[in-house]
């Protein structure tokens, strides 16, 4: 077990940083701390694509020398959902972090939980 665990450790690492994002999500009451989480499981997440993409010995699909062959590269795919997935990634970052702005004036906190009392306080007076 092990010695598969040394062999595969960008998968490894991939794991252990989707939990520690996945935990933060669940368990942190602050806005920005749940933002963070969400962006470590992103990047769990790409580097889970991009090491189960990469083949050692083999170069990136740009065909140099007139080597031709699918035996010589890499699997692109990959590599273009981990671009997509940062391009994405980048913008539900840059949303997240406007609306928690907003919701930061209204409310002056951060804290969910607090967030949640205060808009049933501010229903309940309407």
């Amino acid at each position: 077990m092990m010695e598969t665990l040394f062999i595969n450790y960008e998968e490894a690492v991939a794991i252990i940083l989707f939990g520690i994002g996945f935990t933060m999500v669940l368990f942190q009451k602050n806005l920005i701390k749940k933002i963070i989480g969400m962006n470590i499981m992103d990047t769990g997440t790409f580097l889970f694509l991009a090491s189960t993409g990469y083949i050692r010995g083999r170069k990136a699909p740009i065909i140099i020398d007139g080597i031709q062959k699918t035996e010589a590269y890499i699997n692109p795919v990959p590599s273009g959902l981990v671009l997509t997935g940062i391009v994405v990634s980048v913008s539900v970052t840059a949303l997240m972090l406007s609306l928690t702005i907003r919701l930061y004036k209204r409310y002056h906190t951060l804290i969910l939980d607090d967030i949640y009392l205060l808009s049933r306080h501010q229903a309940e007076d309407r």
